[in-house]
């Protein structure tokens, strides 16, 4: 699919997730392949134009990860705008507003999904965006604020109509959260009403789920969050089954060097807390992992990076000696 410039191929996005998606795990997504586009995690406008280290951090990426998109939120619209103007100094492909955080000191303060109440401020909060900044310009919303208030039609023609070239939906409710179920049909709904891409967001767990729900609501691409923490391969597996090919299941020795492989990414930024995002991609992944529940126990418990490298080596070696041993290798 295209998004002006920006060709996205295969029609698959990773969504961005707060504390999750930093570039060491886009990086490890990207070279799996199959994921056409990766967005930063989203981040403060008012901390960005105010220099904060922690705002610029986010903004962090490597030339691999094209295309990007740096997510923004907020609510004040020139420093919206000014933070624009300084995503496009810092050489990303595209910017995407964030209209669908449903977290407490976000939408008190207006933003995120609090912008879905507030029809007026967004539409000036879009418009000085688009002028601000040449680069392709996107929106992720939720459906609305409660099942009374389901905007997402009336919001995404607003946005079209002000120059908005794409836009995300996440059919759950600000009130939701990510509890219930998504609800397709409202992407269906916006998709029928919109020229612009409409790209689905929500509940998407298997690459089966992914076909689905295109079928369901003929959306032009697809983006995936909490699927791809627990199986990174989710992006390779959609256009394996789109291709008519095999579904491939990765082997214990692939998810050894998965995990191997973004320790080593950890360690070679220098990722500030890195123990602790050691710990917390090994409890995502090792669920898919014959007796993960022991290994995940002893990586809580580790002091260092050191230990927790020991750890994996030491439970993938044990288990592939004793699988070898079973199929008589």
């Amino acid at each position: 699919m295209q998004i002006r410039n920006i060709t996205v191929a295969p029609a698959t996005f990773l969504s961005p997730m707060a504390g999750l998606t930093d570039s060491t795990f886009r990086r490890l997504i990207k070279r799996l392949g199959a994921c056409g586009l990766v967005m930063t995690e989203f981040t403060s406008a008012e901390g960005l134009t105010r220099h904060s280290v922690k705002s610029k951090r986010m903004l962090f990426y490597h030339e691999e990860e094209r295309p990007i998109t740096a997510q923004l939120f907020g609510s004040e619209p020139d420093r919206l705008a000014e933070a624009a103007r300084m995503v496009e100094d810092l050489g990303f492909d595209a910017i995407d507003l964030n209209l669908g955080c449903p977290a407490k000191k976000v939408v008190k303060s207006c933003g995120g999904s609090a912008l879905l109440r507030d029809q007026k401020l967004l539409g000036i909060i879009i418009r000085k965006i688009r002028v601000s900044t040449r680069l392709p310009f996107t929106i992720k919303i939720r459906s609305g604020w409660s099942e009374s208030e389901i905007v997402a039609v009336e919001v995404g023609k607003m946005a079209e109509d002000l120059g908005v070239e794409a836009i995300t939906l996440h059919p759950r409710t600000r009130v939701q959260g990510f509890s219930g179920k998504a609800d397709w049909s409202i992407i269906g709904r916006l998709k029928a009403h919109l020229k612009i891409p409409v790209i689905g967001n929500g509940d998407i767990v298997s690459p089966r789920d992914a076909l689905q729900m295109r079928k369901l609501t003929g959306c032009d691409g697809i983006m995936i969050g909490r699927g791809a923490l627990t199986n990174p391969w989710i992006f390779c597996q959609i256009n394996e089954i789109e291709k008519g090919l095999p579904l491939t299941q990765p082997s214990l020795v692939a998810k050894y060097g998965l995990i191997r492989d973004y320790f080593a990414l950890l360690f070679e930024e220098s990722t500030p807390g890195a123990i602790g995002k050691m710990k917390q991609f090994a409890s995502w992944f090792t669920h898919a992992v014959p007796g993960g529940a022991v290994l995940r126990k002893g990586i809580y418990a580790s002091r260092n990076e050191a230990e927790v490298m020991d750890l994996i080596e030491e439970f993938f070696r044990k288990i592939l000696v004793s699988k070898s041993q079973v199929l008589g290798y």
